[in-house]
C-alpha cells in the first residue's frame, strides 16, 4: 500500500497516495496504539496526500467530497487539520490576545483549569498547566521564577511526546520507509522497526520524568529542580537529533 497512486484529475500527474504510514510499532510512537484487546488494533494506519478524499464508500454516495466548503477532513498529519483553537477567560487568565506561539494540546486544557481554580485531583495528566496563558500571581509558586528553565522543558517536552512534535513525524517517516522497504527478508523493515521502538522507549522514560516533575511542582508543591530538568532536556534535545538523523537517512539508520 505505501506505493499506491492516483491520476490527479486537475493537473493528470500520478500523484502517491499515501504519503504516510505507521505500523503498530509505529502507532505506539504516536500515542495511536492504546488498546489492550489484540483483536481491536489495527495492523497499521495510513496518511493520505491532503488534495484527495480517501473513502470505502463507492463515488455516487460521495456527492460532498469534491466541494469548496468541505475542504478538510478530521484525522490527518497536515496542519491544516492539526491546528485547532483554544481560548481561555476568566480570573487568573492573562490578557495576552492572540497567541500562536504556546504549543498545547488537549491534554494541557484540564491541568489549567484546574490550576486556575485552584484545584487537584488524582488524574495522572499527561499534559501540563499553560502557565504562558496565566497571571503570575495566579501560577503555581513552584512554577515562579524559572523563565529560562521551564519554557525549554516544556518546549522539549512537547517535542518528544506531542503526537505531532518533532519525534513522532521524524518516527512516521522513519516507520513510512520501513514499510515500503523491499529488502530480504525485511531487514531494513526489522532493523527500523527495532530502531523505532528503541526511540519510544526512550521518549517514554524521558516524558514520565518532566511531566512528573511539571505536575509535581504544579499540583504538589514539589521544588521545579533546575539540575534534573536541565539534565532532561539535554537527554531528549540528543533523542531528537537521533530520530531526526534516522529519518533523514533510513538506509543508512537501518545498518
Amino acid at each position: 500500500m505505501a506505493n499506491l497512486t492516483a491520476v490527479n484529475p486537475y493537473t493528470g500527474a500520478t500523484d502517491p497516495l499515501l504519503v504516510q504510514m505507521a505500523d503498530q510499532t509505529g502507532m505506539k510512537a504516536l500515542h495511536m496504539f492504546t488498546t489492550g484487546d489484540p483483536v481491536r488494533n489495527a495492523s497499521f494506519v495510513f496518511f493520505g496526500d491532503p488534495n484527495y478524499f480517501i473513502t470505502d464508500f463507492p463515488s455516487n454516495t460521495c456527492k460532498t467530497c469534491i466541494n469548496p466548503l468541505f475542504a478538510w477532513n478530521h484525522g490527518d498529519i497536515q496542519n491544516e487539520i492539526g491546528n485547532t483553537w483554544l481560548g481561555f477567560v476568566g480570573p487568573g487568565v492573562r490578557d495576552r490576545g492572540q497567541d500562536a506561539r504556546t504549543w498545547s494540546d488537549h491534554t494541557d486544557v484540564r491541568p489549567t483549569i484546574l490550576s486556575l481554580l485552584g484545584l487537584e485531583d488524582s488524574y495522572v495528566h499527561d499534559g501540563r498547566v499553560l502557565f504562558e496563558a496565566m497571571d503570575e500571581n495566579a501560577l503555581p509558586k513552584r512554577l515562579r521564577g524559572h523563565k529560562r528553565t521551564l519554557p525549554d522543558l516544556v518546549n522539549v517536552y512537547k517535542q518528544i511526546n506531542a503526537p505531532f512534535g518533532q519525534l513522532a513525524l521524524d518516527s512516521l517517516k522513519i516507520s513510512t520507509a520501513a514499510l515500503a522497504s523491499g529488502t530480504a527478508n525485511d531487514a531494513m523493515y526489522s532493523a527500523l522497526q527495532n530502531k523505532i521502538a528503541g526511540f519510544t522507549s526512550q521518549r517514554d522514560s524521558l516524558a514520565a520524568g518532566m511531566v512528573t516533575m511539571l505536575n509535581g511542582a504544579a499540583f504538589d508543591d514539589q521544588p521545579f529542580d533546575e539540575v534534573v530538568a536541565r539534565q532532561l532536556i539535554a537527554q531528549a534535545q540528543a533523542l531528537l537529533h537521533d530520530v531526526s538523523s534516522c529519518a533523514a537517512n533510513p538506509q543508512v539508520c537501518a545498518q
